[in-house]
């Protein structure tokens, strides 16, 4: 890797969740920093439905183990604290950890939510609300939700 594709990574490489293949892939295509928001959600949709899902299982459940042990990337430590997911009372915390199991059981990846803005109550509502979806509603929008979070990365680099 070059040096300027080292930086462009670096840069770039967090704005989907473990998943630098897309800021690699961005480079390589030349693709400028205009536009980028639209340029890396059409790399994510053309990668097919192996790549997609791990990018998706790439992302940490919502007030999770990892969350609780700081293990989180510093992108999802912000995105969670700004929910208020640090502070989830014990039953908050018990019903996230149940819909988390509940949820990874029935799709194979984690509940995804662009949280930036929103209250943990909402959020528990929105995750009850997507648990019993089928599973092809809930991959298209669990993808979604990491267009989202990619774009208010993006968003915020700037």
């Amino acid at each position: 890797m070059n040096h300027n594709q080292q930086s462009y990574v670096e840069r770039l490489g967090s704005i989907y969740e473990h998943s630098p293949w897309v800021a690699e892939k961005a480079f390589a295509m030349g693709a400028p920093l205009k536009g980028l928001p639209l340029i890396l959600r059409q790399i994510v949709e053309d990668a097919g439905p192996e790549a997609q899902l791990a990018l998706l299982r790439a992302h940490p459940d919502l007030a999770g183990k990892l969350a609780s042990t700081g293990a989180l990337t510093a992108e999802s430590t912000s995105e969670q604290a700004s929910a208020g997911l640090d502070q989830c009372t014990p039953e908050e915390f018990a019903e996230f950890t149940d819909l988390n199991d509940r949820y990874k059981t029935r799709f194979g990846f984690p509940y995804i939510l662009a949280v930036r803005g929103r209250h943990r109550v909402e959020i528990l509502e929105n995750f009850r609300s997507r648990v019993d979806n089928p599973p092809e509603v809930e991959f298209r929008e669990a993808l979604d939700q990491v267009h989202q979070i990619a774009a208010l990365r993006l968003a915020a680099l700037e």
